[in-house]
């Protein structure tokens, strides 16, 4: 017997509640969020087109079980305080735009099993540094799109959509969303594109960056065995001084009680950190942001008070997360939630900062002018998809505004490439949290 389908606002209701209870679990969350309903979606999504002339919508990916009784054996498998699922568990996306119902569509020759097993060998190939010169990441970046965004492809058109924000199910939440292809372009050079853990989760209050000040924290010597990334003095001196106003702090300097001490004086909506950071599988305490003295683990960073007041923006551009593992999954995909700003925008693996320095000087770049945050990273990797960053003699070109940077020989020394046009360069990184 088949499961009966449930009513639209119900599934929205109890896929949010489902996301949402994955993340409050992992990341000890001390309160409970209220859910939010499919009429709190719409009027949120009205709202961001009226404020910021963007159309946005929200695109739940899940997977539903075949019939009733492989729903109950599920049930019967799974360990207390785990999700019953099973690998024939079919395909589900559901989309939500500011007005008209939802759209539900069924993938059924997608099973969990067959898209989870893509989608990390979508993830290794992309994110290979010895195939930059090849498409191996195409075959899976396809399918994937075929099963994902193609049965939507019509309703998105016909409603006019420009921004996209994907919830995901476990073993999907680090997928390289921009780098999906439909064999003529990439997503991101389609739509503005983020990553929310659940909407009830996400603090979707929008504020004027305009007037914004950033702290900018690096390191860029080796310090408690990190390997050394000689472009950050460069890419802070870029985002802090040339594109926008705020005080930087380098090495030595960069430290917990520098930071703490420096959003006592100045309440920062922006905070770049041009550091290592890991997000690991286990606990949560695993995961950690490397600062000069210490490693700030991610159960300890709510203690930076970072959401009084709020910081808008918080960037981390140089930090990498484990491959395949759900819990590393939640680390990162909550880390707006977790560290109680309102925006993350990090990097899936660590890229090398001759090319993180070129895409953060075009996104901030690209920041002062958009309307939404979401677009002006779409801005800048399509800049870098299309071929149009390049190194000539260690300088950066085609960054815009910024016309050239010159970056120390020793981050430009072994790149294989001189244009930076493979999504290894530009994939990774992710909006995370609000969008908008």
């Amino acid at each position: 017997m088949t499961v009966p389908i449930a009513p639209l606002d119900t599934t929205v209701t109890t896929l949010d509640q489902s996301f949402t209870g994955d993340y409050e679990s992992y990341l000890n969350l001390p309160v409970e969020s209220p859910i939010r309903t499919l009429q709190d979606a719409q009027a949120l999504l009205q709202d961001v087109e009226k404020e910021t002339g963007i159309k946005p919508a929200l695109i739940y990916v899940d997977f539903v079980p075949v019939s009733l009784q492989a729903k109950q054996q599920a049930k019967n498998k799974a360990l207390p305080g785990n999700k019953p699922h099973q690998d024939d568990d079919q395909l589900e996306l559901l989309l939500i735009t500011g007005k008209g119902a939802p759209i539900r569509k069924r993938i059924p020759q997608a099973t969990r099993a067959q898209v989870l097993a893509l989608a990390q060998t979508f993830r290794r190939e992309v994110s290979d540094p010895r195939k930059t010169r090849t498409n191996s990441y195409l075959p899976a970046s396809q399918q994937l799109y075929q099963w994902i965004m193609e049965p939507l492809a019509t309703d998105l058109q016909a409603q006019k959509v420009t921004n996209l924000s994907f919830l995901l199910d476990a073993g999907l939440r680090t997928m390289p969303l921009a780098a999906l292809h439909n064999s003529q372009k990439f997503l991101i050079e389609q739509y503005s594109i983020g990553l929310m853990p659940s909407l009830s989760l996400t603090d979707t209050r929008r504020i004027n960056l305009k007037q914004a000040q950033v702290l900018g924290m690096g390191i860029s010597e080796s310090t408690q065995g990190q390997s050394p990334l000689p472009a950050v003095p460069i890419e802070l001196k870029t985002i802090v001084g040339r594109l926008w106003p705020g005080q930087i702090f380098l090495n030595d300097t960069a430290t917990l009680e520098n930071l703490k001490t420096a959003r006592s004086r100045q309440p920062y909506s922006i905070i770049h950190l041009a550091t290592h950071g890991d997000f690991q599988g286990g606990a949560i305490g695993n995961s950690y942001i490397q600062f000069w003295n210490q490693r700030l683990q991610m159960d300890q960073i709510r203690q930076l008070g970072l959401s009084s007041p709020p910081v808008d923006l918080l960037t981390l551009s140089a930090c990498r997360t484990a491959v395949g593992d759900e819990q590393a999954e939640l680390g990162f995909a909550g880390m707006a939630v977790q560290s109680g700003v309102r925006t993350a925008v990090a990097s899936l693996w660590y890229v090398g900062d001759a090319a993180t320095a070129a895409l953060m000087t075009k996104f901030y770049s690209s920041l002062r002018t958009s309307s939404i945050k979401a677009e002006a990273l779409r801005q800048a990797q399509a800049t870098m998809a299309e071929g149009r960053v390049s190194i000539e003699r260690s300088q950066l070109q085609g960054l815009g505004f910024v016309t050239s940077l010159l970056l120390p020989t020793s981050s430009t020394a072994d790149l294989p490439d001189k244009e930076l046009s493979h999504p290894y360069y530009w994939a990774a990184f992710t909006v995370v949290g609000n969008p908008w």
